[in-house]
């Protein structure tokens, strides 16, 4: 769907040299890694600054738009409003709201407001708007005087603007991660022949950072989610964070994404730590936590993975609609297997095509439905998942593996 060819593997961290054919069914890769390269989440918009107040004496709505763009994500330096007024930010159809009666650090916020993430600065970002235009409403419930509503009302200093999938390529060079012909399709079109497999990737979200992107997803049944460290390390990175669940296309090929659930990153809980890549994993919690349990979740594999034995692989390669590795390559011959269970001390291997997004995805294991591995590397034939056994003995105490 949005983009076939797969985007440069910057966020799926990749490695020196691409193959151009994927490897055989449980063929073994001689292990031959080069240093890890810098990783970071892959760049999908960039921030904007501008200067729009609303208020009680000047107009009561702003329109925030930036043509083509994929997704518009409001930050607001000032909020205060009156008793029982509150603001909005929407899609110009009124699909999307999210609604607010003031800044939550001060104390203003309601029980059903929409959640907030914080960027460093005084006041807060809204959650994104999909598509290139929101609109910002002052909603007043009463009539007040002048002096009443004096030194009230909100500013807007800055907003984040969703780059198109040809910004995506350009924005992030570097090399494929795609092995041979690109054998990903939407989720939903193994919703009928692989019903447990689509099922298996409903918990897993697209991770919005600003203007940068990754995947995440829950781990058992308890407030978790995991993404790579490269993606965010910092409890500052998980409450600047935005996490989009249900962001894939309602029909085969359709490219058109249905109601996306978005909550905001809470509370960091434990992040790998040390050079070379290593494990690449934090483990965080979000808000509203009860509006993603509907999701679904995934639990861990305890042991090492085996070369040969097949997985795959659900996420959001270059921040798209979620998508499925399911197969190897688009003739849909050849499912996809780890190449390497060993390829070296934190990483396992296979071919599964992957793209700069992917950072943070779940490698599941088709015997189990699993997570076997966290995929962090790209470089065909050998993208690279860390041992989900590893990272399992680091954070066992902390959740709930069923």
């Amino acid at each position: 769907m949005l983009l076939a060819l797969a985007v440069a593997a910057l966020a799926a961290g990749a490695l020196t040299s691409v193959a151009s054919a994927s490897t055989s069914a449980g063929s073994a890769i001689a292990p031959a890694p080069a240093p890890a390269p810098k990783q970071a989440a892959t760049k999908v918009g960039d921030e904007i600054a501008v200067s729009q107040a609303l208020g009680y004496a000047s107009a009561d709505q702003q329109t925030i738009s930036h043509p083509g763009a994929t997704y518009i994500k409001v930050h607001f330096a000032s909020m205060r409003l009156a008793p029982g007024d509150y603001v909005t930010v929407a899609s110009p159809d009124g699909r999307e709201v999210h609604t607010y009666h003031g800044d939550p650090a001060l104390g203003a916020a309601e029980a059903g407001d929409a959640d907030v993430t914080e960027h460093g600065t005084r006041g807060f970002a809204a959650m994104s708007v999909d598509g290139d235009t929101a609109v910002v409403t002052l909603h007043r419930t009463a009539a007040r005087s002048a002096s009443a509503t004096k030194g009230l009302g909100l500013t807007i200093d800055r907003y984040w603007r969703g780059f198109t999938q040809d910004e995506v390529v350009a924005a992030n060079p570097g090399l494929y991660s795609v092995c041979s012909s690109d054998g990903r399709r939407d989720v939903v079109c193994y919703r009928t022949s692989h019903p447990t497999e689509f099922t298996r990737s409903g918990a897993v979200a697209r991770l919005l950072m600003g203007g940068g992107a990754c995947t995440t997803w829950r781990v058992g049944n308890t407030n978790r989610l995991l993404t790579n460290n490269h993606c965010m390390s910092t409890q500052s990175a998980v409450a600047g964070s935005e996490v989009q669940f249900g962001y894939q296309c309602a029909t085969c090929g359709g490219n058109n994404p249905g109601t996306v659930t978005k909550v905001s990153g809470a509370t960091l809980v434990k992040t790998s730590t040390g050079g070379s890549g290593q494990l690449d994993y934090t483990l965080y919690s979000v808000n509203s936590f009860s509006t993603i349990q509907g999701f679904g979740t995934l639990f861990l594999e305890t042991r090492a993975p085996s070369s040969g034995e097949r997985i795959y692989i659900p996420g959001h390669g270059d921040a798209s609609p979620k998508r499925l590795s399911l197969y190897q390559e688009s003739g849909q011959t050849s499912y996809c297997t780890v190449g390497n269970g060993n390829y070296n001390t934190w990483n396992m291997s296979y071919s599964c095509d992957t793209s700069g997004g992917n950072s943070g995805s779940p490698v599941l294991a088709s015997s189990s439905h699993r997570v076997i591995g966290l995929h962090h590397l790209g470089g065909c034939p050998n993208n690279q998942g860390a041992k989900m056994n590893l990272i399992y003995q680091q954070i066992q105490s902390l959740i709930d593996n069923g």
